[in-house]
């Protein structure tokens, strides 16, 4: 049996700086990015999903991202797939993987060889979901979903997912299946990677706050107005349309809703989506967490997850 491929992951919240430092690191490791972001793979969405452009990357190689149409539909069956191909095929070539993003589930169904059935999405019986959602909230989904899979109900409870809630009863009605019983049978086949787990988080949650406020300025300046103008006249995917950055303008550039408002709310989703972010990754008790605001300088916040790397190379750990 081959040794596991060693892969490092950089992870967080939105704003946290995973580009920045996963660039560097494979800079300094001869490495190459596979992006772990569920909307930086469609093509014309570029500065809502804060998509690095060809200076961020400084010639770093970046895999599955923008390459897709906006009316395409991608699954997180689908980017495992993808992803594992890039692993084996980056690893194949001497270098090391390095995996960014802030899409937790792409990055656990992936890194925990998921395994996924072959079942399609059925976007008719989702939508109707999304509707009962916006209607009256998670509590009946979550009283809904417990009846058949009370294990993904007591999990999904506590982050609140809309999303993972939909999908969960969605996979049950589809397959006959429940999501648990899949992830229980996955975990009877060992992953063929070996993680090396990093984590941004900021101790004062205010200055990440910060940040996304900040980030949502520039965005506007830009030309987020205009993307979003392009992109909500266009044909979107069932997955494409949930991107932050976009509905959440839509009352201003339908003369609903002044530009002030829609900013402030799309900020407050933001640090909504952050805090997802957070609640997600921080039940995996092999990352190595990261407080950006514990360094004085980026290279001190480098020098810290190099640190990290350098072990779990040498060692095989997978947390330190």
């Amino acid at each position: 049996m081959n040794d596991p491929i060693k892969v490092v992951t950089v992870v967080g919240p939105t704003a946290s700086g995973k580009t920045k430092l996963s660039v560097e690191l494979a800079k300094r490791y001869n490495g190459e990015i596979i992006s772990a972001d569920s909307m930086q793979i469609y093509r014309g969405m570029s500065i809502a999903t804060a998509k690095p452009d060809a200076e961020e990357r400084q010639g770093i190689p970046h895999h599955l991202m923008d390459f897709l149409p906006a009316d395409s539909t991608y699954s997180v069956a689908m980017f495992a797939e993808h992803a594992k191909k890039c692993i084996y095929d980056i690893s194949g070539r001497g270098k090391l993987p390095i995996i960014a993003g802030g899409t937790g589930l792409y990055i656990d169904s992936l890194l925990n060889n998921i395994q996924f059935s072959d079942a399609v999405r059925d976007e008719k019986l989702s939508q109707l979901l999304w509707d009962e959602y916006y209607a009256n909230g998670a509590d009946p989904l979550l009283e809904q979903l417990a009846k058949f899979d009370p294990d993904s109900a007591k999990r999904l409870s506590k982050e609140q997912n809309p999303k993972r809630i939909i999908r969960a009863i969605e996979f049950y009605r589809s397959t006959g299946s429940t999501i648990t019983e899949q992830i229980n049978n996955s975990k009877l086949i060992p992953s063929p990677f070996q993680p090396i787990k990093i984590g941004l988080n900021f101790r004062d949650r205010e200055k990440l706050y910060d940040r996304i406020n900040l980030r949502v300025d520039l965005m506007l300046e830009q030309g987020l107005l205009e993307e979003a103008k392009q992109v909500l006249t266009s044909s979107l995917s069932f997955t494409s349309v949930k991107a932050i950055g976009y509905k959440e303008l839509a009352p201003y550039i339908n003369n609903e809703d002044t530009l002030e408002n829609c900013v402030e709310k799309l900020k407050r989703e933001t640090r909504r989506y952050a805090k997802r972010q957070l609640t997600w990754f921080r039940r995996d008790q092999e990352i190595n967490w990261l407080y950006v605001d514990d360094y004085d300088s980026f290279n001190g916040l480098l020098s810290a997850a190099v640190s990290i790397i350098d072990k779990g190379l040498l060692y095989g750990q997978t947390a330190i």
